[in-house]
């Protein structure tokens, strides 16, 4: 657990009694923190992505995943819950986070639990924020 600096106090992204109660904007001055969580994806979110055709969507779970596996996109797939975990970068950025922007280069393709954040996820409303 790693504990990193945000302003002139620490936060642990672990800790979710550490993160900021979401507010409007705050994303604009973010270093994309939320984008060092582990992402599940649903395969409805891998065809938006356009890692996955309608085709292929019809397919066993077991074989896409095998086939991103490979292709280092997936790191994890559940069986019981249908969904894919997105492989992560050495420095546990996700493999879409543009590493000098600090934003995501498939935005308007992302999947829904980032579409979603941080009104779902670990601590609803609330995200690990780090200012730039």
């Amino acid at each position: 657990m790693a504990k990193r600096k945000s302003n002139s106090s620490y936060f642990n992204i672990d800790d979710l009694t550490t993160w900021t109660k979401y507010r409007k904007k705050l994303c604009d001055t973010c270093h994309a923190t939320c984008c060092t969580l582990p992402v599940e994806v649903t395969v409805s979110d891998l065809v938006r992505m356009e890692l996955v055709d309608e085709f292929e969507a019809q397919e066993n779970g077991k074989v896409i995943a095998k086939r991103l596996q490979k292709a280092r996109i997936v790191s994890h797939y559940s069986h019981k819950s249908d969904t894919y975990t997105l492989a992560r970068m050495s420095n546990d950025d996700c493999l879409y986070l543009d590493s000098k922007t600090r934003r995501c280069t498939i935005y308007a393709k992302r999947p829904e639990t980032c579409r979603n954040h941080p009104k779902i996820g670990p601590k609803p409303n609330y995200c690990p924020y780090k200012p730039r």
